[in-house]
């Protein structure tokens, strides 16, 4: 049995630990007094804002996938990395990991580190958590989903690795608009297409930007733009010269953990969407699943249960 003495040692012990606990610096903390600069240029201030506010994803990318999501040059981020006290951008890396490292749920910050899978999850987690913060208030997605069903023709674009994101949304939306044109061809191919769509009366385009951002991608939206198309924009970044060119943009957290990037967050946003689409006209939304279901029953299109 202890002594007093030990005893209260070894409650004072206990004490101190709840305290560190309670006083421990958060991550934004650490990050803010880490970028606490005065001579900081608004676009090094947009480099640090963006690590602030998307740290445990943004910790571990490249400097040409943090460049781009921020819409900087890479000699930007180096010299903002050297203008924060660090050698170059390695090393700023390697600080932000350790902390992000530490924000990991129930102390396992060394048991994800060994697991990539693990912590490609929890990267998707939090961009699913942003989105929820934005569907706070749903004014915007209402209204755009209005948009895009009241325009007959609608355009649905995604080149390259966006074309399966297009794809899906345009697989869906035929079952409830009536004339949806999937567009995943660029070049002259798009043109052609976009501008059809604008004769036959389209005026939206509903476009998909994942990345590699592609500059066919932003060579179409201008063609879309000028041909009188509004565009509605899903994409990883709300700054930039795709973001720019669009009437609304959506911005998704995109999963970047992996080798090849994941979109949890994008195909949120597209059911979030094809909601508010069927939500604007509900008559014809039903005729159309009606239809379809008994298109589907005489052709036995599905396995039954």
């Amino acid at each position: 049995m202890p002594s007093p003495q030990q005893a209260r040692a070894q409650a004072s012990a206990i004490t101190s630990g709840k305290a560190d606990q309670d006083t421990e610096v958060s991550p934004t903390s650490q990050l803010r007094t880490l970028f606490d600069r005065p001579r900081l240029s608004p676009g090094q201030r947009r480099i640090a804002q963006y690590l602030i506010e998307h740290l445990t994803e943004a910790a571990f990318l490249s400097i040409t996938d943090l460049a781009e999501r921020v819409g900087v040059s890479q000699p930007s981020v180096t010299r903002f990395a050297s203008v924060v006290g660090f050698s170059g951008y390695p090393a700023l890396r390697e600080k932000l990991q350790a902390i992000a490292l530490g924000t990991l749920p129930g102390g396992l910050a060394e048991e994800n580190r060994g697991n990539e899978l693990q912590a490609a999850v929890d990267a998707e987690i939090e961009n699913l958590e942003n989105l929820r913060r934005d569907f706070a208030d749903p004014d915007r997605v209402i209204e755009i989903g209005r948009m895009l069903a009241a325009s007959v023709p609608l355009t649905v674009l995604g080149l390259r690795i966006s074309g399966s994101l297009a794809e899906h949304f345009g697989y869906a939306a035929r079952r409830i608009h009536p004339d949806v044109r999937l567009v995943t061809r660029g070049g002259s191919v798009a043109y052609d297409a976009l501008l059809q769509s604008r004769e036959a009366g389209g005026s939206w385009v509903l476009a998909f930007s994942m990345p590699r951002h592609a500059q066919e991608t932003l060579t179409a939206v201008r063609v879309a733009r000028d041909a009188g198309l509004k565009v509605a924009l899903i994409t990883d970044l709300t700054l930039g010269p795709l973001a720019d060119e669009a009437d609304v943009a959506f911005a998704t957290g995109t999963g970047s953990r992996l080798v090849f990037d994941s979109y949890a967050t994008a195909g949120v946003m597209c059911a979030a969407l094809l909601q508010a689409m069927t939500d604007a006209d509900p008559e014809r939304t039903q005729a159309r699943l009606d239809a379809y279901e008994q298109v589907a029953d005489q052709r036995q299109f599905f396995l039954r249960d």
